[in-house]
């Protein structure tokens, strides 16, 4: 019961205001006990002394007698009611006021910060109190800190955002302008390699543009998808298709597994491969030759998703880098370049558009030099 009244507002208002009929209550009931005898011999004392009604005795009759100790004990109850409403009106109303700043005081706290955060101090917290956050209040306050925590993160993110994309551009941009003016300059003869040269500078700019928008409409959960049933096989040969010469180019081996008896997925093809596309590229990049990657397909434990799962025999990954490995920007060798290493939001554009489809991914490593894997599932078609 107690726990009860602790962890609920409603219960604690309700014990609050039986808390001010009870106080109230009982300081008129001890104001009368104290104060209406007294009041009563007070007015007896004046009826029984000289002058008063009473004072000839029995000439008065009894009659007289009656209706005065009735009018004493009338006007000394009024008199001692009246001081008892007093004194429980202001105890009650001490009372009330002492409760109500216990509950307003949280509210008003919380607008406070409230204020402060639309201000832009995202740090901001409130304090959840002595009392925990077992009650409304509390569990308001606590949803409150939490929302604060998000804001301040989306704030922290935005700003590394426009740090790493000044950062990205900053290279290709460089590279620009040292050929332009090396050009201008005499320096730089124009010549097929040159404009060649220039020509991959622009489609490196070209292709972060798309990536950062590719990002923003992940983040935004903007991305859009047409889920139709496919053959995992077919996505499976599309995706590889993209990238076998430049397997070949690399001296990397190659290998599939994809069973024949499958269920068909509910996905996006288009998006899909390019999951896929960017877990292969990834896995290319970071293979050393003579390497082997490794793409297989099969039910996940669940039954209701397939696994895809790309592993290789690369570089591998620390146990401190797996959990950035799909945050934007993130590279695990941080000496390669945009050109050597990609723009570092491949993965988070992956996560994004397997998570929007109902999947999840993951990678897992046994350490640096012992290879990687990036698995990820998707729903099957739901049978009717």
């Amino acid at each position: 019961m107690i726990r009860r009244i602790r962890s609920s507002l409603r219960a604690k208002l309700l014990v609050a205001f039986l808390l001010v009929i009870a106080v109230g209550t009982l300081t008129s009931l001890f104001v009368i006990s104290l104060f209406a005898p007294r009041f009563f011999e007070e007015h007896m004392a004046k009826m029984m002394g000289p002058g008063g009604m009473m004072s000839g005795g029995m000439n008065g009759g009894a009659d007289v007698a009656t209706t005065s100790l009735q009018a004493a004990f009338q006007s000394s109850v009024t008199q001692a009611v009246l001081l008892a409403t007093a004194a429980a009106t202001l105890v009650a109303l001490g009372a009330s006021l002492f409760i109500s700043e216990r509950i307003t005081g949280r509210v008003r706290r919380i607008a406070g910060s409230t204020r402060r955060i639309a201000a832009g101090h995202y740090s901001e917290r409130v304090e959840l109190g002595p009392s925990g956050a077992t009650d409304e209040l509390g569990q308001l306050t606590h949803s409150f800190n939490e929302m604060a925590q998000s804001l301040e993160a989306t704030e922290r993110q935005r700003v590394e955002l426009l740090g790493d994309v000044a950062h990205e551009l900053r290279t290709p941009i460089n590279t620009l302008d040292g050929y332009l003016e090396g050009l201008l300059d005499g320096i730089v003869q124009p010549s097929q390699e040159t404009w060649a040269s220039l020509r991959e500078e622009t489609g490196r700019l070209s292709r972060l543009a798309d990536d950062l928008r590719d990002l923003s409409r992940a983040e935004a959960r903007q991305l859009s998808l047409n889920p139709a049933p496919e053959d995992p096989a077919t996505i499976v040969t599309v995706a590889l298709n993209r990238l076998r010469s430049d397997f070949a180019e690399e001296g990397l081996e190659l290998v599939e597994h994809v069973p024949a008896n499958l269920p068909p997925l509910m996905a996006d093809r288009e998006r899909t491969v390019q999951v896929l596309t960017n877990l292969l590229t990834n896995a290319l990049r970071y293979t050393p030759p003579p390497g082997r990657i490794t793409l297989s397909v099969s039910r996940a434990p669940s039954g209701s998703h397939l696994l895809f799962e790309v592993s290789d025999t690369g570089v591998g990954v620390s146990e401190e880098d797996l959990p950035h490995l799909f945050d934007r920007f993130y590279r695990v060798d941080k000496s390669r370049s945009r050109a050597a290493g990609g723009s570092g939001i491949g993965l988070t554009i992956a996560r994004a558009i397997v998570e929007a489809q109902g999947g999840r991914i993951c990678a897992e490593s046994p350490g640096p030099g012992l290879g990687s894997t990036f698995s990820f599932t998707l729903p099957t078609v739901r049978r009717v």
